[in-house]
């Protein structure tokens, strides 16, 4: 068995076509095109290229791209005013803090004090909790864009067993909440977690989110299963490489999605989609 792949750069490209569409219309009917506001905080090499992405695809959906960059010596204080200024702009629809943020400043802190209709990274207590309670509004980004690519495969997801390697705030805890609200049946695994393989060849569906290259075996991998690669690392002879053993994991796997080209592009298209909802909402409360 050779596994299908699942192409998140097409998937991606239909996704950020259709926002596009939709902010065409709004400007044709006389509204504000969706502003994001993208933070960025010292030097991070990966920060940089993470963010030049993101603001060159937010202006090709024809999207107002707003860049704020602070240093890394930038105080808590500082970023929180920044915050508070962006939350009463009503020009942004979308407030975007890039991570991971210097060690002076509290993560948590930030993602709550970000107004919930326009946290497009879905982050913030008020959004998650809306996922907990299936009654989301803005969905964290790359769980939902892995919901999209699982779509994408036309196989039924309803009482699958699905296994979440990973249990961040991020991707591992958000993607159990969307797989619980698609009616699979989840497992959630972590560093603690009792005989990790085992609990693997028992899933129908896989998604890795560890952060370790190709950490998942192939022969971990359930003959059939679909597997989601989260993992975005680089190997030691510095090439690009997921969270699984991506050549061994395709003889056994029915649908895989490759890195690059999986679920990356996805995480930037939903962002965008997101700042359109928020948008939406904004319109429908101002």
């Amino acid at each position: 068995m050779t596994a299908r792949i699942i192409d998140g750069k097409a998937v991606a490209e239909r996704v950020t076509a259709g926002v596009r569409d939709k902010v065409a219309q709004r400007i044709a009917t006389g509204r504000t095109a969706p502003g994001l506001a993208v933070v960025l905080i010292g030097e991070n090499a990966a920060s940089q290229v993470y963010v030049r992405n993101k603001r060159k695809t937010t202006d090709a959906v024809g999207m107002q791209s707003l860049a704020f960059d602070l240093p890394a010596s930038a105080s808590e204080e500082q970023l929180v005013a920044l915050i508070d200024r962006l939350n009463g702009d009503r020009t942004v629809s979308g407030i975007l803090v890039q991570l991971p943020l210097p060690k002076q400043i509290d993560v948590e802190r930030i993602i709550e004090r970000i107004d919930p209709r326009k946290d497009v990274d879905g982050f913030h207590p008020y959004n998650v909790g809306r996922l907990v309670l299936k009654l989301p509004l803005l969905r964290p980004c790359t769980p939902y864009g892995c919901m999209q690519l699982l779509a994408e495969t036309g196989e039924p997801l309803v009482g699958r067993h699905a296994v979440v390697i990973g249990q961040s705030n991020i991707v591992g805890r958000p993607m159990a909440l969307e797989l619980l609200m698609a009616r699979c049946t989840v497992t959630i695994c972590h560093s603690a977690t009792y005989d990790l393989p085992g609990i693997v060849r028992q899933a129908d569906i896989v998604v890795a989110a560890v952060g370790r290259p190709s950490f998942v075996q192939g022969d971990w991998i359930k003959p059939g299963a679909i597997v989601v690669d989260v993992g975005i690392n680089r190997d030691a002879g510095g090439k690009l490489v997921g969270d699984v053993d991506f050549p061994a994991a395709r003889e056994r796997a029915g649908w895989i999605t490759p890195v690059p080209g999986g679920v990356g592009p996805m995480t930037i298209a939903t962002l965008l989609a997101n700042t359109l909802r928020a948008a939406e909402l904004q319109d429908a409360t101002n």
